[in-house]
């Protein structure tokens, strides 16, 4: 049961990630202020890297179980509603250009 606190928690922060940072793909710095297309691109990548860490736990624990899409929507889902903090941080709290 830890596990899936963990699993959360790094969910969490994962899905904020690519609104705190400037650098695209957390590497290559930005000319600009960087766009929202990046943003999502990270965003996607991020979710396929925790997705790949709870196979990882599960088949630690148990048998993988296998999945469909619809799990894949719903998880996809949660984890942008995890990301609506640093959204609104990004794009309502923060002066353009910082």
């Amino acid at each position: 049961m830890n596990n899936v606190y963990l699993l959360c928690g790094l969910a969490f922060i994962a899905a904020n990630l690519p609104f705190f940072f400037e650098r695209i793909i957390f590497c290559i710095p930005a000319k600009k202020v960087k766009g929202f297309h990046w943003r999502l691109l990270e965003l996607v990548l991020l979710y396929i890297a925790l997705g790949l860490l709870a196979r990882l736990l599960e088949g630690r624990l148990s048998p993988v179980h296998a999945q469909s899409w619809p799990f894949f929507a719903t998880t996809f889902a949660m984890f942008i509603v995890f990301a609506w903090p640093g959204f609104v941080w990004c794009y309502f709290w923060r002066k353009p250009g910082i």
